[in-house]
């Protein structure tokens, strides 16, 4: 598995996050490239909970819950993802308290890619150019959902 993974710093704490974070149905509230989301489950959000995003582009993948920790983050199992290289793909949030009720946000990218030898180098090289393009516009736009929706003073570092 290739793992890729961004951070940010966020001044709120972690429960301001996972306000947002935690309405799982509702990714496409900040996420820029997710256009539509489908509830493929009922009930509460949680371990087993399916979503169906659909992206600018006109592609769309399903994310399934497999790990819900409140305050903490979430891990999801991607899957019919047809136009991606993939074989199997995993993607986790995480949510660190740091002092002064900080947060660190990690958005990782775990993934197989098809065509052996040469789908890794290019998981390597272009497909993990563009995955950090992605998570980055993720976590700018959680920052500033929260930024605006929340907390009039957030500001927020890459490192």
């Amino acid at each position: 598995m290739i793992h890729h993974e961004r951070r940010l710093e966020i001044d709120t704490n972690p429960e301001a996050i996972w306000m947002v974070l935690s309405r799982f149905m509702h990714i496409d509230e900040f996420a820029p490239q997710v256009t539509t989301v489908d509830a493929l489950t009922n009930g509460k959000d949680g371990v087993g909970s399916k979503r169906r995003c659909h992206f600018e582009n006109g592609t769309s993948l399903i994310e399934e819950v497999t790990d819900w920790r409140p305050n903490r983050g979430y891990s999801v199992r991607l899957s019919e993802m047809p136009a991606m290289p993939l074989t199997e793909a995993h993607a986790a949030i995480a949510i660190e308290p740091l002092a002064d009720s900080r947060s660190r946000v990690i958005w990782s990218m775990d993934y197989e890619m098809k065509y052996g030898p040469l789908g890794w180098l290019l998981g390597q090289t272009l497909l993990k150019v563009m995955m950090g393009r992605v998570l980055d516009s993720n976590l700018k736009a959680l920052a500033e959902k929260l930024r605006t929706d929340q907390i009039p003073d957030a500001q927020f570092a890459f490192y």
